[in-house]
């Protein structure tokens, strides 16, 4: 380590949940995490509830390490990757070649869209409709 860096130690570990709160937008929430699966459970429904409820991000990075998480449940996804792409922030595609399997064609394509652009059902909406206009070509 670097001579006058600190190290930040924390005693305990929070996980971050993504929540689509009642007006269709997202919050962020962050679960303490617990060994105790049961436990963790009630507190993962119970703070994932308040803060769709309520519309308001539960953060205790403050006091924990916090280890993000994202469920994009309206599409399917085969992958994701975060990668920063400098200065430039608008949303690209990336392709290889196409497979042949059995008597169709697949095309592997990978999105990344910016965080301040879109979040992640957004980015799903979107693949779903791209999904459905391939599909009635």
């Amino acid at each position: 380590m670097p001579v006058g860096e600190k190290l930040i130690q924390y005693d305990s570990v929070a996980v971050n949940m993504i929540i689509k709160n009642k007006r269709g937008e997202i919050n962020s929430c962050d679960i303490l995490f617990t060994e105790n699966l049961d436990e963790f459970n009630r507190d993962y429904l119970n703070y994932t509830a308040q803060v769709a409820e309520n519309c308001t991000d539960r953060d205790l990075s403050a006091d924990c390490m916090v280890i993000g998480t994202s469920a994009i449940v309206e599409t399917e996804l085969d992958g994701a990757v975060g990668m920063d792409s400098g200065i430039f922030k608008n949303p690209f595609m990336i392709w290889g070649r196409y497979r042949k399997k059995r008597f169709k064609y697949y095309l592997s394509v990978s999105f990344q869209f910016h965080h301040t652009q879109m979040d992640g059902s957004h980015a799903g909406k979107f693949l779903e409709g791209l999904q459905t206009e391939i599909n009635n070509l």
